[in-house]
């Protein structure tokens, strides 16, 4: 039998080693094998697919289309389970306020920078940009039951974060997560077969491996 694979999409900007490292973890005894590759095949043949990303979303973008993945990026996005990852879930929309970039426009929307110079904190400090911690996100939007990717995770538990812009979908019903950084933004956004979040699973401890877990299990 052809052992299933998990890919972790290396396109020259990501936190690879990290992510497949904490995918590799929970996917332990599953039978699924995680795979680092920069081969459009192997993409393809891939049953999951998991797309990170830091750095410039310009970048990023360029170094996607430049490696040669990106139709099987989104060929993977049309037919199988993907995640996003930071600015790879900020290339998912239509365009991004930095650089400014074009998107994979995959789930209507842009990407904006926070505006908070000057306010303040609940605790009298000023906001810094970008937000770099742990950050409550929460998957109760009083809209029906949470995304499945959420099973088992509770409703404002802490991701961490490192970001200056964020995403706005068109549609409200594509972000299934929020979190508080001067205001409600999506820190986790999904549509069909795609879920991916703007903070980092793979350095979110317990409640970012239970995210990745649900991830490989997720039947779209």
């Amino acid at each position: 039998m052809k052992t299933k694979t998990v890919a972790v999409v290396d396109y020259g900007s990501g936190n690879l080693r990290s992510v497949s490292q904490a995918v590799a973890h929970v996917a332990a005894g599953s039978g699924l094998n995680v795979a680092v590759t920069s081969d459009p095949q192997a993409v393809m043949d891939a049953e999951r697919i998991v797309l990170p990303g830091q750095g410039h979303m310009a970048d990023c973008t360029r170094e996607l289309a430049e490696s040669g993945l990106l139709d099987a990026v989104l060929h993977a996005a049309a037919n199988k389970p993907l995640f996003g990852v930071c600015v790879g879930m900020q290339m998912l929309l239509d365009r991004s306020e930095e650089g400014p970039a074009e998107g994979l426009g995959l789930i209507p929307g842009e990407v904006v920078k926070f505006q908070l110079e000057g306010r303040l904190q609940a605790d009298g400090s000023r906001f810094k940009v970008p937000q770099m911690g742990w950050n409550a996100v929460f998957h109760d939007l009083g809209r029906g039951p949470a995304h499945p990717v959420w099973e088992g995770i509770d409703d404002g538990a802490y991701f961490y974060f490192v970001h200056s812009y964020y995403a706005k979908p068109i549609n409200p019903q594509h972000t299934v997560g929020e979190a508080d950084f001067g205001g409600r933004f999506a820190a986790a956004i999904a549509r069909g077969n795609i879920f991916a979040t703007q903070f980092h699973p793979e350095k979110s401890a317990d409640q970012g491996l239970a995210l990745y877990r649900n991830f490989l299990h997720w039947n779209p």
